[in-house]
Order: structure tokens, then C-alpha cells, then sequence
């Protein structure tokens, strides 16, 4: 088992000033915060992507995988361009893609495949064996109920009257064209 997963901190958080909710009240690793669960471990992760997105806004860069990675895993104690390279194969972000702030919730679907990819860097485990189940509970405890508004206001405001009809045939090629180059 990882340091990271032994510590509930999958993406190794170092000791800092700050007390983070959910710390386990004995820390035993000198280096790295241990939380009481997973659940908090990213919900520290998802706090520290807050601030770096408010970081950035202030020094003028853009809230990207290139400044958040360079940031999260500094050439002075990581091969960056590695990290970055294994986080946008496993992710499939792109390395420029702006990310709205975290606590909007508009982006967090784009946000999470992020931690999921840098979770397997940091701790070694294969990215479709990573607890999503906890990253999404970490978001809800940094920002609570920030996705059931985000639903909410995506609800219509009037009933919707849905007409399903046939689609012609070039469409449904166009489609079959569409899947193959997906490789579904």
C-alpha cells in the first residue's frame, strides 16, 4: 500500500500551516497530512485547486493543467514534464484547457478526470480503479451543494414538449461515421 493511500491523502499533500478538516488528530508521517478518510484527502485536494485558481487570477495565468501541474509537482521535486505528459494521456485534457473555479462546479466533471489521473501518478494505482466515489464526496465537502444548485439551475423553467420522430437515414450514416472514428 502507498504512502498516499496508507494516509488518506491520494495526492500527498505536505504538512503545511493550515489544519484541514477531517486531519487525523495524531499525525504520525512527518512529511505528509493524514486525513480520517479518503473522502477529506480530496477534499483538501479540491481546496488547494481553489486557491491555486485564485493564485493565478491574481499573478494574470490562466487556471490550466500546465500551471496547476507545474505548480502541484514542482521541477524542484518532480520530472513536471512527465507528470504532466502521464496526467494528459490518462485525463485526456489538454494541457491549455482553462478550467472554470472549482467551487462553480461548471467545470467538475473536466476537474475530476484531472485528480483521477493525478491520483495514479501519485500513488501507482491504475486510473479505473481510482475511488471516484471519493473524489465526488470531497467536492461535497469543499463546496457543499454547489452541484444540486448547479442541477437545479439547468432545470427548464417551463415543461419541455419532446416530438420524437424518425431520423433520416443520411443522418443515422452520419452517425455510424461518427462511432467508428470514436471507436466506441
Amino acid at each position: 500500500m502507498t504512502r498516499g493511500i496508507r494516509n488518506n491523502n491520494p495526492l500527498n499533500i505536505r504538512h503545511s500551516a493550515d489544519q484541514w478538516q477531517g486531519m487525523r488528530a495524531q499525525q504520525t508521517d512527518q512529511s505528509f497530512v493524514q486525513f480520517e478518510s479518503m473522502a477529506y484527502g480530496y477534499r483538501a485536494a479540491w481546496k488547494v485547486l481553489e486557491s491555486y485558481w485564485n493564485h493565478f487570477e491574481q499573478v494574470g495565468k490562466l487556471f490550466n493543467a500546465r500551471n496547476i501541474l507545474t505548480r502541484w509537482a514542482p521541477p524542484t521535486e518532480n520530472d513536471t514534464e512527465a507528470y504532466f505528459r502521464t496526467v494528459l494521456r490518462l485525463s485526456g485534457v489538454g494541457g491549455n484547457e482553462t478550467f472554470p473555479k472549482p467551487s462553480r462546479g461548471t467545470g467538475y466533471g473536466r476537474l475530476e478526470v484531472l485528480l483521477r489521473a493525478m491520483t495514479t501518478v501519485e500513488c501507482g494505482i491504475p486510473y479505473d480503479k481510482v475511488d471516484v466515489g471519493a473524489i465526488r464526496q470531497g467536492f461535497h465537502l469543499a463546496f457543499p451543494g454547489v452541484l444540486k444548485k448547479k442541477r437545479k439551475e439547468l432545470q427548464p423553467k417551463v415543461p419541455v414538449d419532446v416530438n420524437i420522430s424518425k431520423l433520416p437515414s443520411q443522418q443515422g450514416t452520419t452517425f455510424a461515421a461518427w462511432d467508428e472514428y470514436w471507436d466506441w
